[in-house]
């Protein structure tokens, strides 16, 4: 059997059909010396395949459904031995419906050889690390995604083993041998949101308990002097008051000198990292990798906003991926294929016949209809010619009296006619 380094692998989900002419008694790799998988389920014939197919340092990466990690009788006994052998780094639990043709959720079984003791006896704290990320994607039609953060943030904190409340720990053997070896994320990691607690003292005799003003001690840290602002002693202990109305909330939050500082500051790591940046965007080259200098580029955008203010790095990122993915990626592509000079093309836009046009025009002149890929026209108008820029109220205007005349027309006409 050939061997590999590395291995990647997303099978199909409970293949019924993994043991057709496969004799399990006398395999000639030794697939199966940690068990025989059940003959209609396949999950673990691939995970045993993959794991013979790895080199003695060899590390994989293999999504599997969830009933991988509890499952019982012959897959118990096979979870039990590549735990027990310590080739199981770790597992990473995904969100549901991610994957088309099923909505079950998957996880992913991380496998590390090098790693392994094979035959040795385990050592008391030694273990794997769990990521539960079932929380973080996005809906995207009638499937789920993960986002450019959602993968990031899975790879930092497993790379790193971070541990992180609600999401990720590592767990000792001896707790996975507690659980008899079930290794179902739930039994691990709870990563259900806090309950939100009702007082029925306050919503009877009024107030606002003082645990849930506690409950916001992030921002109270961040602007220590908005809380007294905010809130004043109750007539009853445990409780406080509203010192303003709810709907001036947000203003007084604002007025504060506090959260124009703290402003100031979030808004000063982005300059600095624009700044920083923006000489090599000016000057991109041909022939430049746009991969490497987006990583560049949101690397150390992550790094900046790392210890900022009540505010997720990880959706800094996102906001600069989404701009790449939706905007800013087509123009650097378009850059180093072809240099500056696209910025002065314009592509005429001609539609097949019986067909519509698939794009929008950005310029039509003489009834020919022009697409600018790198510069539109009207960022042009608007930056250098503003103060000529008079098509578009007229147009406006035109459009207006438009309108206008045909509800005039509409209303004095009768069934007749006007």
């Amino acid at each position: 059997m050939k061997t590999f380094d590395f291995a990647v692998a997303n099978p199909p989900f409970s293949y019924k059909a993994w043991s057709n002419g496969v004799d399990t008694t006398k395999d000639e790799f030794n697939r199966f010396e940690y068990g025989v998988p059940p003959a209609k389920n396949g999950d673990y014939a691939f995970l045993l395949h993959i794991l013979k197919s790895l080199k003695s340092t060899g590390k994989g990466a293999v999504i599997l459904p969830h009933g991988v990690l509890f499952r019982g009788n012959a897959e118990a006994r096979i979870r039990q031995n590549l735990v027990s052998q310590g080739y199981i780094k770790g597992i990473i639990g995904l969100p549901p419906n991610l994957f088309y043709g099923t909505g079950i959720p998957a996880c992913i079984i991380v496998i590390d050889k090098g790693d392994s003791r094979s035959g040795t006896p385990p050592l008391p704290g030694q273990g794997l690390f769990m990521v539960d990320a079932s929380k973080g994607f996005i809906k995207d039609g009638n499937k789920n995604r993960l986002r450019s953060q959602d993968i990031h943030k899975i790879v930092d904190v497993f790379n790193h083993q971070i541990e992180l409340p609600r999401y990720s720990r590592m767990v000792s053997l001896s707790e996975i041998v507690a659980h008899d070896y079930n290794l179902n994320i739930p039994r691990y990691i709870d990563s259900s949101e806090p309950e939100d607690i009702h007082d029925l003292s306050a919503h009877l005799k009024g107030g606002i308990p003082n645990r849930d003003i506690d409950a916001l001690d992030d921002y109270w840290r961040v602007f220590p002097q908005v809380r007294d602002a905010l809130f004043a002693p109750g007539n009853r202990p445990g409780y406080s008051r509203s010192l303003v109305a709810s709907s001036q909330v947000k203003a007084t939050i604002r007025d504060r000198p506090e959260f124009a500082e703290f402003a100031d500051r979030t808004l000063a790591l982005y300059r600095n990292w624009r700044q920083h940046h923006e000489p090599q965007l000016k000057a991109i080259a041909l022939g430049e990798k746009p991969k490497e200098m987006i990583a560049k580029l949101s690397e150390d955008l992550l790094a900046r906003f790392a210890d900022s203010d009540l505010l997720d790095k990880y959706d800094i990122y996102q906001l600069l991926m989404d701009y790449w993915t939706e905007t800013m990626q087509d123009d650097v592509y378009i850059l180093v294929q072809d240099g500056w000079q696209a910025g002065k093309v314009l592509r005429e836009l001609v539609a097949k016949k019986g067909e519509k046009l698939k794009e929008t025009p950005d310029l039509i002149v003489d009834k020919k209809k022009y697409k600018a890929d790198l510069i539109p026209p009207s960022a042009i108008v608007a930056r250098h010619f503003a103060d000529r820029q008079q098509i578009d109220e007229l147009q406006a205007e035109l459009d207006a009296v438009s309108q206008e005349l045909e509800a005039l027309i509409e209303e004095h006409s009768g069934e007749d006619g006007p």
